[in-house]
């Protein structure tokens, strides 16, 4: 069987930690920032990481599971 292509999509937005889970960032952070208030830009900038229900989904994109 040959080899899975990876996502060009979520390789350019997911990567993998240390651990193996997913990193990602915050949507909402490109533009009409001034009518949001700082907290909540503040929160934004920060990287999480994917909620486990949606992070196998992310992995056979990445072609890593």
């Amino acid at each position: 069987m040959p080899k899975m292509k990876t996502h060009s999509g979520a390789k350019k937005r997911f990567s993998l930690t240390g651990t193996g889970k997913v990193k990602r960032f915050h949507a909402f952070t490109s533009h009409m920032m001034r009518n949001k208030s700082k907290k909540q830009k503040l929160r934004l900038r920060n990287a999480t990481t994917v909620c486990p229900a949606e992070e196998s989904k992310v992995k056979r994109m990445l072609a890593k599971a």
